[in-house]
């Protein structure tokens, strides 16, 4: 696992994948200062948990692998900053009160999870009013291709596991209201056949 990212002023640079736009560009994130932020499975890049937390924020990790959350250790330790790890799977969040953290971010772990809606359901119970949900997501159109071919090979939606229209359903059913959704092109590849990845923030709606 990568070092930690560094931070724009007191604003982490989050990773959103390698490749495309963070948080800089993005600006999905914002000022995290004295937040409680849980980062929802490790990604396979930056530990944004350590940058998070060099911005000023209160952080909670969570992950299913041992292995994930060890290396997370190390690069806080190696960062000097504090992050809770738990080693849970990504719907297990009891250790989290309901309506406490202002942010929950997911970086590329959730088509990772089976039941998707379980997921969001306590997502939803530990944010508080108005706080949002950031997930990214290989783009389920760039999952029917191999590399750079032409030829779709797969079905959409089949290799993730998860449309676009899915995911929307998802979040209205536990009561979230989506405010933002960028489809991303690779920075590398601006004139590929369709984007490469799905970023969308929705906002807990009720209490």
């Amino acid at each position: 696992m990568n070092a930690a990212l560094g931070t724009l002023g007191d604003v982490a640079d989050v990773w959103f994948g390698d490749d495309i736009s963070g948080e800089r560009d993005l600006r999905l994130v914002g000022d995290v200062r004295g937040k409680r932020v849980l980062e929802l499975g490790l990604p396979p890049g930056p530990v944004n948990s350590v940058g998070l937390a060099q911005a000023g924020a209160r952080v909670i990790a969570v992950d299913n692998s041992l292995d994930r959350i060890a290396a997370g250790r190390r690069a806080a330790e190696s960062a000097g900053v504090r992050v809770e790890f738990q080693h849970a799977e990504l719907f297990q969040l009891g250790f989290a009160t309901s309506s406490s953290l202002d942010l929950v971010l997911c970086v590329e772990r959730l088509t990772s999870v089976d039941d998707v809606d379980r997921l969001l359901r306590q997502v939803h119970r530990v944010l508080k009013p108005e706080a949002a949900f950031v997930a990214v997501l290989e783009h389920p159109a760039h999952a029917m291709f191999d590399g750079d071919e032409p030829i779709a090979r797969r079905r959409y939606g089949t290799a993730t596991n998860l449309t676009i229209g899915d995911l929307c359903m998802s979040l209205q059913r536990s009561n979230f209201a989506l405010d933002v959704l960028y489809e991303l092109y690779a920075k590398s590849k601006p004139r590929a056949v369709v984007p490469c990845t799905l970023v969308v923030r929705a906002r807990k709606l009720g209490n």
